[in-house]
């Protein structure tokens, strides 16, 4: 499978992951978001971009929902509960939110 971004063609696993971490870019992540319904806000960049950060630069690091939440709060400045977090992303910040990142398919069992 592929996206189409800007004229370009970017690969994706049959399940709508990219194939290349490094193929991500923010107009990317709009075209994945829009795929399921999501229009992407500043709370969603800040989720996103953690994401990558943690994978990029922690070693692989797949963050479950309690340190999304922690992370979230230091970034937003208030203590954010787990609804506000799949408000963002209904299909697990976690899981969903990798696949908006850029970043292949969690291995982690569970949410928390």
């Amino acid at each position: 499978m592929s996206l189409d971004v800007n004229g370009n063609s970017i690969e994706t696993t049959a399940e709508g992951y990219l194939a290349n971490v490094n193929d991500w870019s923010e107009e990317v992540a709009v075209v994945l978001a829009k795929k399921d319904n999501i229009e992407l806000t500043q709370k969603h960049w800040d989720l996103l971009k953690y994401l990558r950060d943690e994978h990029i630069n922690n070693g692989g690091n797949e963050p479950n929902e309690r340190a999304i939440l922690k992370a979230m709060g230091d970034i937003w400045g208030s203590k954010p509960s787990s609804k506000d977090t799949y408000d963002l992303f209904p299909g697990a910040p976690s899981k969903q939110g990798r696949k908006i990142a850029g970043l292949p398919k969690s291995n982690r069992k569970g949410g928390y």
